[in-house]
């Protein structure tokens, strides 16, 4: 059944519940960034594949709202439907309410499921319908009756992610918690949010693609845990790790009847990013409004964590080595491959090293105009040959036991012009100058931002992301709250903190001819200087010598390039062996 077909059931089901338009969002109701299949509506309605994006539908338009990360890609998706997309200015803001606003007479009722709006969403949207008289209603999930196929919610396994990895027990880490919920004076706390429920009770699952979580809500009080989970994902033996260490199990359905249960003396803590209107709506207590307490500690990465940190990198950093050597051997040779044989053999190497688990995220191989394509994903049967010209953007990550990976490194096949060679030195600039900052306390991403984007500036030019987002520990490739972003997100409002791992990313994008992206990833660590922090970059993968212009390359930089490279090579050359380590050391050669 096709898009359009789709489209026209969801309309059949949209007239028979009174609406005019109904809101398809991409989160979960876990308000997840990347989902199990059962809640991958917008995909299904949409053929649309990207992160991030929400699709709408009324009685004569079906219109895609998504970022300018992707935008080429949002276009090639849904070329063959009815469907248009839609550019925002803002990617934070509701301009989808406002198109709404603008094109529904007054009485309409635009409708949204109530499990995957959540409460902050659903007061913004309602009040502006309500401005031009118009009805928000979250009743109905209307996918159930026309997803004749859709997906069970997973029942895979949980497993435990042991303590030598995590660096602290469960048991610490809800203490912690509940210590903050003493000072924020609540008895209760609702986790929604899987990457923090994964973390807190250190558990990891199977339930979404490339991110080792599993599907379940938390209430921690001040005198009990309960984890609320189908029982058929919990191994016996698990379970009876987590009950002795005070965890009650019930099932993940009941998570609406406990939040009524709660007492109404109590003072319940909820985020109003992260809790549905339904989960909102269920509560009978006096609500507070605050941040998910275990978000700010998962960000902050313990000793053990950051040395675990450290080892892996060394890890991916060979797998990527053995990759491009074949690649260049492969190119050397006439072989054929393709951008989509480049993403298979980055997984086979990353997969023979120890502990490795899966990849944090598909892997983008774009070649030439494909490069451009900020979140590509090739295809075997649609994607590019590869030749010994132009250039390769490779943006990839590991899952392993013991870190999380995400690193990007563009590349020549074969002689870069001399527009690409500036506007990858000119990023490589910024990605250098970020990563030798060093500033006060409380300084946040949003004061940070402006030195990546200088040199790229300074020439006319920018790219469309965000410069930086926070890494998980075995866990989400994309994880809050910090990060480096413009005005319009909350993830550049925060203070960075010793510990916060975060990935320096600036890139350039010239339509249908490449895309350049130099990425590595950087812990928060305390200065020589008190009262101050700065970064250690922890990626391990020398730059392509090649694609720098040494005539705009000052000296400093190269003496960071030379310092950076001679790690590198340190640390990562114990990895590799016969003709791939001696192709590494060219790699990691020093410039004059």
């Amino acid at each position: 059944m096709g898009v359009n077909k789709r489209l026209s059931d969801l309309r059949t089901m949209m007239q028979n519940k009174g609406m005019d338009a109904y809101i398809v969002p991409s989160n979960d109701v876990h308000q997840s960034e990347y989902v199990a299949k059962h809640w991958n509506c917008r995909e299904w309605i949409s053929g649309f594949t990207g992160s991030a994006g929400l699709v709408v539908v009324t009685a004569d338009h079906a219109g895609l709202w998504t970022d300018s990360r992707y935008f080429l890609q949002g276009e090639m998706e849904i070329a063959d439907t009815e469907i248009k997309l839609h550019k925002p200015k803002d990617r934070f803001a509701p301009e989808h309410i406002t198109w709404l606003n603008e094109n529904l007479p007054k009485g309409a009722v635009v409708g949204m499921d109530g499990d995957l709006c959540t409460i902050e969403q659903f007061n913004k949207y309602s009040e502006l319908l309500k401005s031009t008289d118009k009805e928000f209603n979250i009743s109905h999930d209307l996918f159930d009756d026309i997803w004749h196929d859709r997906s069970d919610i997973p029942l895979d396994k949980i497993y435990e992610h042991d303590v030598k990895f995590a660096g602290k027990s469960r048991v610490e880490k809800i203490t912690e918690i509940r210590e903050e919920m003493e000072a924020q004076s609540v008895d209760q706390h609702l986790v929604t949010t899987l990457d923090d429920i994964a973390w807190v009770f250190n558990i990891r699952g199977r339930d979404v693609e490339f991110n080792p979580v599993t599907v379940a809500f938390a209430i921690i009080s001040l005198e009990s845990t309960t984890l609320f989970i189908d029982n058929k994902k919990v191994p016996p033996e698990l379970k009876t790790i987590l009950e002795s260490d005070g965890i009650t199990i019930k099932s993940y359905g009941s998570i609406l009847g406990s939040l009524a249960d709660l007492k109404e003396s109590d003072r319940v803590l909820i985020d109003r990013s992260a809790t549905s209107v339904n989960l909102y709506n269920a509560i009978n207590c006096e609500i507070i409004d605050g941040a998910t307490i275990s978000t700010l500690m998962k960000s902050i990465k313990n000793e053990v964590e950051i040395q675990h940190t450290r080892e892996v990198m060394a890890k991916d950093g060979a797998a990527i080595a053995k990759t491009f050597y074949w690649l260049e051997q492969q190119l050397k040779n006439d072989n054929k491959v393709t951008e989509a044989d480049v993403a298979d053999k980055l997984a086979e190497n990353r997969s023979q090293m120890a502990d490795y688990v899966g990849e944090s995220f598909p892997a983008i191989v774009g070649y030439k105009g494909n490069g451009a394509i900020i979140h590509y994903r090739a295809m075997h049967d649609t994607c590019k040959k590869l030749k010994d010209e132009g250039i390769l953007l490779v943006d990839s990550g590991g899952q392993y036991l013991n870190g999380t990976t995400d690193i990007t490194r563009t590349i020549a096949l074969g002689v870069p012009s001399k527009e690409e060679k500036r506007n990858f030195t000119l990023v490589l600039q910024g990605n250098i100058a970020l990563s030798k900052s060093t500033f006060p306390k409380g300084t946040t991403g949003l004061q940070l931002d402006i030195l990546a984007r200088m040199f790229l500036w300074n020439q006319g030019l920018n790219y469309g992301h965000g410069t930086g987002h926070g890494v998980g520990f075995f866990l989400n490739v994309h994880e809050g709250p910090q990060g480096f972003t413009g005005l319009s997100s909350i993830r550049g409002r925060e203070p960075f903190q010793p510990g916060m791992i975060t990935s320096n990313e600036p890139g350039y994008y010239k339509e249908e001819e490449y895309g350049i992206r130099v990425e590595n990833l950087m812990v928060t660590v305390p200065s020589e200087y008190d009262g101050f922090l700065e970064f250690e970059t922890v990626t391990l993968y020398p730059m392509d010598l090649n694609m720098i212009d040494e005539a705009i390359f000052s000296k400093k930089e190269k003496a960071w390039l030379n310092k950076y490279h001679y790690h590198v090579l340190k640390i990562v050359e114990p990895y590799l062996e016969g003709d791939v380590k001696s192709w590494f050391e060219l790699k990691c050669r020093p410039i004059n």
